[in-house]
């Protein structure tokens, strides 16, 4: 499976930004997509994730009620729709697959800057 971030760029804080995720390969196995983040110096971090039917999104605590992660399944593309945006949440966004049965994120993407000016 292969996954490509795209989307990022330069915002002003309380502005949006649209990221998408399209994925090519064998999708088959496939049962989660997830978006991470990550700063220097910090652990990567959860964001949110959706099954690949597109149900059950969840996200974390810090972007609820801002970001919203959806599917498109004839394009294969996953989306994280950020409003609201906030200076803490600078980072570069990689979006990430995992296969049905497994716990772990197998699949990474390369990764697109997001940087929120105050």
């Amino acid at each position: 499976v292969q996954l490509q971030a795209s989307g990022g760029g330069l915002v002003q804080a309380g502005g949006s930004l649209r990221l998408s995720c399209a994925t090519s390969g064998r999708t088959s196995s496939t049962a989660r997509m997830g978006w991470f983040r990550q700063t220097p110096g910090k652990e990567r971090e959860f964001v949110a994730a959706i099954n690949w039917s597109g149900g059950s999104p969840v996200y974390t605590d810090s972007v609820k009620g801002r970001f919203t992660i959806s599917r498109d399944n004839a394009k294969n593309t996953v989306y994280l729709q950020m409003n609201s945006l906030k200076p803490e949440d600078t980072a570069v966004y990689v979006c990430a697959a995992r296969r049905a049965g497994e716990t772990n994120y197998r699949y990474w993407g390369q990764g697109t800057q997001v940087t929120v000016s105050s």
